[in-house]
């Protein structure tokens, strides 16, 4: 059983299934959530909404995984778990894999797609760099 697990997380609900899997699956091993606030995300929105979103673009998306980390927490704590967890800045896919390979992560747990809408019969683009990147297991919830 792997020791350190990392949850991937974005606010879709395929995530917060990937979160349940990793505490009803792994409840002894360390569990770490990370949410990547993409720069790119934030362009799309400053382009959509004008100089005020470009001002908080950053605010703005901290919040979203200061909530996206609460629930993680909450559902934790239902499960009498403590988890840690992180919030980086770049591309998704990457920055899941750079953090597994610095932290000693065993083991990447993440829904199959996120809240971007794809159709479900297809792998999202950051779980399917994870798998064919990962040196370590990935286990992709649907």
């Amino acid at each position: 059983m792997p020791d350190n697990i990392l949850v991937a997380l974005d606010g879709s609900p395929l995530a917060e299934r990937a979160l349940i899997y990793a505490l009803e699956t792994f409840p002894n091993a360390t569990i770490t959530t990370i949410y990547v606030i993409n720069p790119i995300d934030s362009v799309i929105d400053v382009e959509a909404g004008g100089l005020p979103v470009a001002e908080d673009w950053y605010d703005t998306a901290q919040e979203r995984a200061t909530g996206i980390h609460t629930t993680a927490t909450d559902l934790a704590a239902d499960h009498d778990i403590v988890l840690a967890t992180v919030t980086e800045v770049g591309k998704p896919a990457r920055e899941i894999l750079d953090y597994a390979a610095d932290n000693g992560i065993d083991q990447i747990v993440m829904g199959s797609h996120g809240r971007s809408g794809l159709d479900r019969t297809f792998l999202g683009s950051v779980a399917e760099t994870v798998t064919r990147r990962a040196q370590i297991p990935v286990t992709i919830i649907g």
